[in-house]
């Protein structure tokens, strides 16, 4: 399929999806949020991981504040719910794993769209701003969740209330991100670790993802519960039976992702 605000480019079992609107640095209009939704949902079915990165010098600058006539007549709520939150949820709720390759500037909303990934790898030169409340708004496209889980709650209230500018480098000592290489090597890098998820143990991946998910709702029996339940579904798997049998063997396993 074709689009207008985003590019796909199929790697073997990798979907790369480019935010690619780099005259506006990738600023989130309606049309966008769209095609990001309907292609992270197709790829979550047909690839073995999904990376999500930008064109031009930007990640995403956050919502197009251009997209509308006037203040006005933007509803805000009904964007959230009806706009911004299926989006989120196609990348949450991927049954692949996910990765933002964050390749420079992450501004308000477009910051929580890279957050939302699994991974975050970021180049040093990248950085993320929580701009909401420069506009007299306050964090939103999920933002209010990750961050607080990620690098807590006074790092979280910090970023929010002062709206500095957060270094890939503050981003990877704080927790908030999975790592941040140096700008030469940052597409190597991240395509290395997509080769790797996307070679590996998908139902694993998926069971993984929903544990970790649950495990901020559950307490510690609730959580071995489900471990027990998820590991049970794993071990019925190809992927099981060959990751012993490479063990024993002394050699890489070859998992087929089923």
């Amino acid at each position: 399929m074709d689009y207008e605000t985003i590019e796909l480019e199929l790697r073997d079992k990798i979907a790369v999806i480019r935010l690619n609107r780099p005259d506006v640095k990738n600023a989130l209009n309606t049309q966008m949020r769209a095609e990001i939704t309907q292609c992270v949902n197709q790829m979550g079915k047909e690839a073995r991981v999904l990376v999500i990165t930008g064109s031009g010098s930007a990640f995403c600058s956050g919502q197009d504040l251009g997209d509308r006539k006037s203040v006005s007549q933007i509803d805000l709520e009904r964007t959230l719910r009806d706009e911004y939150e299926p989006m989120l949820r196609s990348i949450l709720d991927c049954p692949v794993p996910t990765i933002a390759a964050i390749n420079g500037a992450a501004a308000g909303a477009g910051a929580n769209l890279g957050l939302a990934a699994d991974v975050v790898i970021a180049c040093e030169s990248a950085y993320f701003l929580q701009a909401f409340t420069r506009i007299g708004l306050i964090p939103d496209a999920g933002g209010t969740y990750i961050m607080p889980r990620t690098m807590g709650k006074a790092k979280a209230m910090g970023a929010s209330l002062f709206a500095d500018k957060i270094t890939a480098d503050q981003a990877d000592r704080w927790g908030l991100i999975w790592e941040a290489v140096p700008d030469d090597s940052f597409e190597k890098v991240w395509l290395s670790r997509a080769n790797h998820l996307a070679n590996g143990p998908t139902v694993a991946y998926q069971n993984l993802k929903d544990a970790l998910k649950n495990s901020f709702d559950n307490d510690l029996n609730s959580q071995l519960s489900l471990e027990a339940k998820l590991q049970n579904k794993c071990g019925d798997t190809r992927d099981f039976q060959e990751g012993v049998l490479a063990f024993l063997q002394k050699r890489e396993a070859k998992f087929e992702g089923r």
